[in-house]
């Protein structure tokens, strides 16, 4: 028996060492990897009018805010959420005004220093307006928002 118990022991294949997974450490903890986006601000104003956009850029995503300050009008603030296509930031806009909540689309070309709202045609689709064509949008009858620094607003 004592043999039998020799030979199984020599015969068992060679174990390998356990490794941990990616992104543990050798007691098997996972690390928390904070993403800090890289925050813009922009700010305009065109006569008694101003306008501010925070973007907030993370790899695939980016949010921030919007407020359009219309003098002696009710004022549209909320958050944006979309996509850069190259240097155009095209997001969900979701802001109340005159105590409703709405959504719509809106594109902002970014430059180094500036972001230049686009318009177009749009349309209405599952609640939110949208633009017909992203090809046609136009950034030439637009208020220039200039970088600023970002202070809490």
């Amino acid at each position: 028996m004592l043999v039998l118990m020799a030979s199984l022991s020599c015969n068992t294949p060679p174990q390998e060492a356990a490794t941990a997974p990616d992104g543990a450490d050798s007691a098997g903890h996972r690390e928390n990897q904070v993403m800090i986006p890289a925050a813009t601000c922009y700010a305009g104003q065109q006569g008694k009018d101003s306008f501010f956009l925070k973007t907030e850029v993370f790899p695939n995503v980016v949010t921030g805010s919007l407020s359009y300050d219309f003098y002696e009008k009710d004022r549209n603030r909320g958050t944006i959420e979309g996509t850069l296509k190259g240097d155009t930031l095209i997001a969900d806009y979701t802001f109340t005004s005159e105590g409703k909540e709405s959504v719509r689309q809106v594109a902002f070309l970014l430059g180094d220093s500036t972001a230049t709202e686009g318009y177009g045609q749009m349309e209405e689709q599952d609640g939110k307006l949208v633009f017909k064509s992203l090809q046609e949008l136009s950034f030439t009858q637009s208020v220039s928002l200039h970088k600023v620094p970002c202070e809490e607003r």
